[in-house]
């Protein structure tokens, strides 16, 4: 079993001076649920090597049995700060993609016409495809087979209008997950903010937030059988 994680190398947010990147509980709960099922790993980002950690998902109040056992697991270290570049892997080698978020993404890897390429190329496949939070956005500028975006007529789940708010990001990033699915037709879906709530439409799953993490992981796992 190989899965392919797909982290973002964006760590600017927006034009306010401060950082942002991958957000550290949605690398790591899916990382161990993978591992202890025996999955093989390859970490990719698009600019290779060390791909930027939000530095909010690092405080205290953001950390969980699972992103300790990462901190304590150099092997796992070592894998993060040397991620292939994401233009040199063939998706057909991998059983199941994982997108983790953290805001990154959204400037990104929402744009990178290989990670659009991926996307498309394992929904045409029909082949297992997660994302968590705000990697979700990732789908935004993918289509299906038939031309419609990617989310249309599917039920999706991502970071909510009222999570973002929370966070007083409404203003900075470039679009809001929630009002961007429903325009493109896709079935959005949410739970209470910051509760898991997690979404499969047949070889796709979405992750609401950090707590959804480890569902969605758990959701591909069930899809792997």
């Amino acid at each position: 079993m190989k899965i392919l994680f797909v982290l973002t190398s964006h760590d600017q947010l927006g034009d306010t001076g401060h950082k942002t990147g991958f957000w550290l509980e949605e690398f790591a709960a899916p990382y161990y649920v993978f591992k202890d099922a025996g999955a093989q790993i390859t970490l990719v980002s698009p600019k290779g090597g060390q791909p930027p950690l939000d530095p909010k998902s690092d405080l205290p109040e953001f950390q969980t049995d699972l992103t300790a056992r990462f901190k304590a697991d150099p092997q796992a270290q070592a894998e993060l700060a040397n991620t292939g570049k994401l233009a040199e892997v063939a998706v057909s080698d991998f059983d199941a993609v994982f997108y983790p978020g953290g805001h990154g993404p959204l400037w990104d890897l929402t744009n990178d016409p290989v990670s659009i390429a991926l996307i498309e190329t394992q929904d045409r496949a029909r082949k297992p495809l997660g994302l968590v939070c705000h990697a979700p956005g990732a789908l935004t500028k993918a289509h299906q087979a038939d031309g419609r975006p990617f989310v249309a007529g599917r039920k999706v789940t991502g970071f909510t209008n009222g999570e973002e708010a929370a966070v007083e990001l409404t203003e900075i990033v470039p679009f809001l997950i929630e009002d961007e699915f429903k325009r493109q037709g896709g079935l959005y879906e949410k739970g209470p903010d910051w509760h898991p709530h997690v979404v499969v439409e047949g070889h796709l799953v979405t992750g609401q937030n950090p707590a959804s993490s480890e569902g969605v992981a758990r959701a591909l796992l069930s899809l792997l059988g």
